[in-house]
């Protein structure tokens, strides 16, 4: 189809084009011999005006011999008329003593000189003869059939016809090549897509470098398109898998508890209340988990709607700070709120209100007794800072770039018994990316760990 296309593209125009040249050539020498024609016919028209040739029966021999050298000469033939349109002389010889009343002559003898082309396709040229006093006394029509101009135009156009013919090839060959070019990678590129719908993630386009450099940078997009809707599948199944994980495992508490409670008819009175106490843990656990995840969904899915307004931060995080201090004093931890400047910033409360506590608590959990956490507010003009650093555990530098995948641990040991659920900072990140902001973290072991929030003081979507 894509051959076609180019052929008839690349033809067509070249055949219209043609024949509008060949028409065009053809009414140029046309008009071109109408011209001639009508300059022989007023010369001859003069000629017997002076030689008195319409009058003068003395001169009907010499007036015989001028037509028809005339006529030789330029290979057409010539009839003369009076003013009734009476052929008084004829180089054939055949039509003297008869009316012609052609449309030409009347026009010339009324009007002015014409010549036409006729139906057969010859030419009538006829002027009018003028005496001394200015009268019309009759016409000459000089008609010729364009045989030379018509072979002219015929070599013309064989000749255009061959090299559109080679034209043709040559196109053909090279749209051919062209269009498979086009065509071949474009086939790949389908077929690799539809296996990619099909699920087949590891599917991926081979960047060829002698392909057009439009052709290698779609490829280069398709397989980056690829390798990012795998890193996703990945992602899902390690997300399914983390969830089953931290589902099965409250479950299986709860189930090994039950079980005891039901096998032990005559369960002591503590112990079984100690039972009830782990399994009602471990259902709060599961809830915890639960409305975790539910909030991540909607974060991702854009369910849960973000009011921006207009916040003073130092309110925001010294309101959370205060509702964090007693965390703090529980493991004898200095919680320290430095507010640089006065800010106020394009927010929705609530929800910076979680990140921000989700980042100051994480600090407290990790941070040993006696430790410091420290939260500093500051800002330029144009963006908000809030800084949350803490005396710590620290982290690895490799740990960095994962903690803020859900459900991802560093020790899952001390988290389980810090009841971290693993999708606090994951939610934290999410929150700051709807602000349009970014969340930047550096840390080393047994030193401490400090993240950077920065969001824009004014949110393009506030209504003002």
């Amino acid at each position: 189809m894509l051959f076609a296309t180019y052929i008839i593209v690349g033809i067509v125009p070249v055949l219209f084009s043609s024949t509008v040249i060949f028409k065009a050539t053809e009414n140029y020498y046309i008009e071109e011999r109408k011209k001639e024609l009508l300059n022989q016919a007023n010369i001859l028209s003069g000629h017997i005006t002076i030689s008195n040739y319409l009058y003068d029966e003395n001169k009907k021999l010499e007036f015989d011999e001028d037509i028809q050298n005339t006529s030789s000469r330029g290979g057409f033939r010539t009839i003369v008329t009076d003013a009734m349109g009476t052929v008084v002389n004829d180089s054939n010889k055949t039509e003297i003593g008869k009316t012609y009343l052609l449309p030409e002559i009347i026009e010339a003898l009324d009007e002015k000189d014409v010549a036409n082309v006729q139906e057969n396709g010859s030419i009538y040229a006829v002027a009018s003869i003028v005496n001394e006093a200015g009268d019309k006394v009759g016409t000459v029509l000089i008609a010729d059939m364009p045989s030379d101009i018509l072979e002219k135009v015929d070599n013309i156009k064989k000749t255009v016809y061959i090299l559109m013919v080679t034209m043709t090839l040559f196109i053909a060959i090279i749209v051919f090549a062209f269009a498979h070019m086009i065509v071949d990678p474009l086939n790949k590129m389908v077929a690799v897509i539809q296996k990619i719908a099909d699920g087949h993630l590891e599917q991926r386009l081979p960047v060829n470098q002698f392909n057009y450099e439009e052709m290698a940078k779609v490829s280069e997009a398709v397989n980056d398109m690829a390798q990012k809707l795998e890193q996703v599948e990945s992602s899902r199944q390690t997300f399914v898998s983390n969830v089953s994980h931290e589902l099965k495992t409250p479950l299986s508490s709860i189930k090994v508890l039950s079980e005891s409670l039901l096998m032990n008819a005559d369960t002591p009175k503590e112990m079984y209340e100690e039972f009830m106490r782990d399994i009602n843990s471990e259902v709060d656990r599961m809830t915890e988990i639960i409305n975790d995840l539910l909030t991540l969904v909607r974060l991702d899915q854009k369910e849960i709607p973000v009011n921006f307004k207009a916040e003073n931060l130092n309110k925001v995080v010294g309101d959370t700070v205060k509702r964090l201090q007693p965390l703090a004093d529980d493991k004898n931890i200095t919680l320290i709120f430095n507010p640089i400047k006065e800010v106020s910033a394009d927010i929705d409360a609530t929800k910076f209100t979680l990140a921000i506590s989700n980042l100051i608590e994480n600090g407290i959990k990790y941070t040993d007794d006696g430790g410091e956490v420290k939260v500093n507010l500051d800002c330029d003009h144009q963006n908000a800072f809030i800084t949350v650093s803490d005396t710590g555990i620290g982290m690895a530098e490799k740990e960095l770039t994962k903690i803020f995948q859900r459900f991802y641990r560093i020790d899952k040991t001390r988290d389980r018994q810090t009841g971290g659920t693993g999708l606090g900072l994951s939610i934290t990140h999410s929150t700051v990316l709807m602000h349009d902001g970014s969340i930047k973290v550096t840390s080393r072991e047994n030193e401490g760990t400090t993240f950077v929030v920065r969001i824009p003081l004014i949110h393009n979507s506030t209504n003002k």
